[in-house]
């Protein structure tokens, strides 16, 4: 995953796409948008998806589909991971990955809402283990 971008505003900074087959995925996505998809640094399984856009337009990832009813995913800009894990419990939502660190980039989470929908949390912090 490339340091998605930094901002303070709860917007969408970074997306995953699950597929059953990578190459033809990239090749659709490639060839409908523009967007260049290329593999993670040292990763086989998970592709990095340069959209393009100027630097306040979100990049995404594509990986294996894990389990047939994995839709993509959305992560949102948040000042504390922790903080809206215990709001979106509150809320009615669910936990579905706990907080969980992208060493030297920062912290995501990965949720449910309550219409069942799946998103994720994105905290950015350089210092994260």
């Amino acid at each position: 995953m490339s340091t998605p971008k930094k901002n303070t505003a709860a917007n969408l900074v970074w997306f995953e796409i699950p597929a059953d087959n990578l190459e033809r995925a990239q090749k659709f996505y490639g060839k409908l948008f523009g967007w260049k998809i290329n593999p993670f640094k040292g990763m086989t399984d998970f592709l990095h998806i340069d959209t393009g856009g100027a630097d306040a337009t979100p990049d995404g990832g594509m990986m294996k589909r894990k389990h047939p009813a994995q839709g993509i995913t959305h992560y949102i800009n948040v000042p504390s991971v922790t903080r809206f894990m215990a709001k979106i419990e509150k809320l009615g939502g669910k936990i579905c990955m706990p907080k969980t660190a992208v060493p030297q980039m920062g912290y995501f989470a990965v949720c449910q809402d309550t219409e069942k929908n799946t998103f994720g949390l994105w905290e950015s912090n350089p210092k994260a283990k």
